[in-house]
């Protein structure tokens, strides 16, 4: 299924409540509308438009001490679709063992991303996004609404690309608010 073909009843439904923990809903809540591929399509070209043109310090920007740099955010970005998408292919695949969770802040802290360059960390980014669109848009519709445990919560496949897109949506935000704001006032 491409991104313009008519989506399938369980790609074009919104997660619902016990699909995943609570805690979730920070994300999904922040994805308009009920066509989760098109929003990861747009997202993807939004992200590239906030990046592109950037200066290579500007990958070193912290809006605050001991607030993740641009790197460290863009990273993470990439670090939790990648997690997030191994455990929606996981469910998808019908793979019924529980799937642990993860420390995000030992993941930035144990990644290379301050050694990266801004274009390295967009070029990830791409590949990460392009890997999860292919991963979401070549499911059966069985598939979404399968059910796993990660974290040690239920949660569906639709529910974790709702996750990723709207984590992703979550950072922009931060991105746009709290550190390139204060740049583009400068330039």
């Amino acid at each position: 299924m491409t991104p313009t073909d008519t989506p399938s009843t369980a790609t074009s439904l919104r997660p619902q409540l016990g699909e995943y923990a609570p805690y979730y809903e920070r994300y999904i809540s922040l994805v308009t509308g009920d066509e989760v591929l098109a929003n990861l399509e747009d997202q993807r070209r939004q992200m590239l438009l906030l990046l592109s043109g950037r200066a290579e310090a500007d990958g070193d920007l912290r809006y605050a001490p001991e607030k993740w740099s641009v790197k460290e955010v863009l990273g993470h970005i990439n670090d939790t679709e990648r997690i997030m998408s191994y455990r929606a292919l996981r469910i998808a695949r019908g793979d019924a063992t529980p799937i642990e969770g993860y420390e995000q802040d030992d993941y930035v802290r144990n990644g290379p991303f301050a050694g990266l360059a801004v274009a390295d960390l967009i070029e990830d980014y791409i590949a990460v996004r392009r890997a999860t669109i292919s991963l979401f848009r070549n499911l059966d519709e069985a598939a979404w609404t399968r059910r796993g445990v990660a974290n040690k919560n239920n949660v569906t496949v639709r529910a974790l690309a709702y996750i990723i897109a709207g984590h992703e949506l979550h950072h922009r935000g931060i991105l746009e608010e709290k550190y390139f704001k204060q740049v583009s006032g400068d330039r």
